[in-house]
């Protein structure tokens, strides 16, 4: 049974007038448990990473500014949000989720997070909505304790994965690769182990014939003991800033691809969702509910 971090902090953490973006994240587990797709039993509940798992990656000074509420104006508007305890809750929680997946991971081959992938932060920054680099955190972790020795980061949301690309540009046992818009945000990009810029207008054929030609060598070469995989929606024809030509179908079978090359390589993977901005809701939850109803059709 595949595993399901999840809590409804998740989705209520901000003021009124900030709650579109978040509003995604109540709507999925409603959509897969309506449908039948997942059971309650798939949810769990994760608790609030600790400080030395977070001082993995960020730095002391930045953790301090988040618990102690002393970001300044110009430090939240980076972020995109206004600090406030409740969103630090949400953060420390999303990265004990991201964490937590890893362990249900090497049991069952998935785990996902209804939030996380929130690849902009850096070691003493917070960008574009992103606070804590789950993926960061959670794949530091696992080098800390010795479960793994190599791990390839999958990030195929329409923007950059920065902050990740930034603090393992000098570590040999985390790969970072990116698939994004050459001429979205951010508009400085820091170097991936590999990164694909798309031009604007890509079309979800030419999306796909390039992951498809790209991903089974990379796994090949980088051979890795355990992936993440940033499966952002923004790469969608529909989505405000994305700039691409991916239909849902499409998109879920980008998902399919690295389902079923990660599956081929007995490579577990844990999961996080990422961005997705299309006007209609309803869109943005379709295509992020396909990831959950393939990874629980697959595994």
């Amino acid at each position: 049974m595949i595993r399901i971090a999840f809590d409804p902090i998740y989705a209520h953490p901000l003021p009124e007038g900030h709650r579109f973006p978040m509003l995604k994240y109540e709507l999925i587990p409603g959509q897969l448990l309506h449908e039948g797709a997942i059971t309650k039993e798939h949810f769990f509940t994760p608790g609030l990473c600790d400080e030395s798992t977070v001082l993995l990656t960020h730095e002391r000074s930045y953790l301090d500014k988040l618990l102690h509420q002393t970001l300044s104006a110009s430090e939240q508007r980076r972020i995109g949000f206004p600090q406030s305890p409740e969103l630090t809750r949400r953060e420390l929680m999303i990265t004990q989720g991201t964490i937590d997946c890893c362990e249900f991971a090497f049991q069952q081959g998935v785990a996902l997070n209804v939030a996380g992938g929130t690849h902009h932060a850096f070691a003493d920054r917070g960008e574009g909505f992103c606070l804590l680099n789950d993926m960061a955190v959670a794949a530091n972790n696992l080098l800390h304790q010795n479960k793994v020795q190599k791990i390839l980061i999958i990030d195929l949301d329409v923007h950059q994965g920065n902050g990740t690309a930034k603090l393992f540009e000098n570590n040999p046992s985390v790969f970072t690769f990116s698939m994004h818009g050459a001429h979205n945000y951010p508009f400085h990009k820091e170097r991936s182990d590999l990164d694909i810029p798309l031009k604007d207008g890509t079309t979800g054929e030419e999306y796909l014939k390039t992951l498809r030609e790209i991903l089974p060598e990379l796994i090949k070469e980088v051979n890795p003991d355990f992936a993440f995989y940033l499966s952002g929606v923004d790469i969608l024809e529909t989505d405000k800033f994305g700039k691409l030509k991916v239909t849902l179908e499409e998109c879920k079978e980008r998902d399919r691809i690295v389902f079923t090359a990660l599956q081929k390589n007995n490579i577990p993977v844990t999961v996080a969702m990422g961005g997705g901005y299309s006007p209609d809701v309803k869109v943005i939850v379709e295509a992020h509910c396909n990831t959950f109803r393939l990874a629980a059709d697959l595994y």
